[in-house]
């Protein structure tokens, strides 16, 4: 039976009769007492999240989720629009399901739509991103003396990130995900 330990960001979770999805997961092991899975959990009907704290040794029942890897083609601001590749199939998700993904969706996208008895639940988005800078201020000389100098920049879906000071405005790059950052310049 899967416990807590098996649980991942994005896992879908069947508790007291509702479908929950893990938002964020932290695994704790204290010196004192058995170890647990502190987490994050969105309920899919009612939108509500919840914080709870699950033993180790508890038993989970995890719902079967088919991934299906799909296009994001366009929002109308509440609801997001992705395609399959395979059949053209087009499936809706609300924003309120999505949420933490929004910021980095940009048309065209690849992302695996988690699918749960023929309606489209969630998204998993790559672990990192490219994207186009299309503003940010020129490097002042002197200022990488002290090393690590980030700046502003603003990417071609919107996002706005840090970036270190030698990225221009034209460079591609690399944004992780998980934690929103900039991870590396894109070799033209």
């Amino acid at each position: 039976m899967p416990s807590p330990n098996d649980i991942k960001k994005g896992t879908i979770i069947n508790k007291g009769g509702d479908l929950w999805l893990i938002v964020d997961f932290q695994r704790v092991s204290p010196g004192k007492g058995g170890s647990f899975v502190r987490t994050k959990m969105k309920n899919l009907k009612t939108g509500k999240v919840n914080e709870e704290n699950m033993k180790a040794s508890e038993t989970l029942t995890f719902e079967d989720v088919n991934y299906k890897k799909m296009q994001f083609l366009f929002s109308d601001g509440h609801l997001f629009t992705f395609m399959d590749n395979q059949n053209y199939e087009q499936v809706a998700i609300g924003a309120d399901e999505i949420e933490s993904a929004i910021p980095y969706l940009k048309e065209g996208l690849e992302v695996k739509v988690a699918m749960h008895n023929g309606a489209a639940m969630t998204i998993e988005l790559p672990q990192k991103i490219q994207y186009s800078v299309v503003y940010t201020e020129p490097a002042v000389k002197g200022d990488t003396a002290s090393g690590n100098v980030l700046k502003d920049a603003e990417l071609d879906n919107g996002l706005k990130v840090r970036v270190p000071s030698f990225i221009n405005q034209g460079d591609e790059i690399l944004i992780n995900t998980d934690s929103g950052d900039y991870t590396e310049r894109v070799s033209k």
